[in-house]
């Protein structure tokens, strides 16, 4: 009877090992998404971590005629990758990234996690806005 549960729980162990494996660390999906960058932030309480937001744009939405817009949540785990990706607010960007099931407060908020920076070109709707500065003191 004692091989029994030492065979039980040997096994037990085993798969929730493999469950968590699944769950936390492997790779389910990756690919590539494109669209305006809107931030890139470093935040959080206990683990500090790399978050942003892709906007991109679509052409389906719930009434007709209208155009809405998908966001895209991620993760940065690499802090270089993470600082370049502050310097592309607002332009257009294509990000590869890794999907998992699950996610560790230590790798990011999300289950997308970026990897690297496929493309960037400049947003084509941005038209910066010339404003008269007048002086006090003319």
């Amino acid at each position: 009877m004692k091989r029994f549960w030492k065979i039980a729980i040997v096994v037990a162990v085993l798969l929730l090992a493999g469950g968590m494996y699944m769950r936390y660390c492997f790779v389910f999906g990756e690919g590539v998404k494109s669209g305006e960058l809107n931030y890139v932030v470093y935040k959080g309480v206990i683990f500090k971590t790399y978050e942003g937001k892709l906007i991109q744009s679509g052409i389906r939405s719930k009434t007709a005629g209208s155009i809405q817009s998908y966001e895209f949540e991620f993760s940065v785990v690499n802090p270089e990758l993470a600082r370049q990706l502050m310097l592309q607010g607002g332009r257009t960007v294509e990000l590869h990234y890794k999907e998992y099931f699950g996610a560790l407060p230590w790798r990011g908020f999300t289950r997308y996690i970026v990897d690297s920076i496929v493309g960037t070109s400049e947003s084509s709707h941005y038209t910066p806005v010339p404003v008269a500065v007048t002086g006090y003191d003319e």
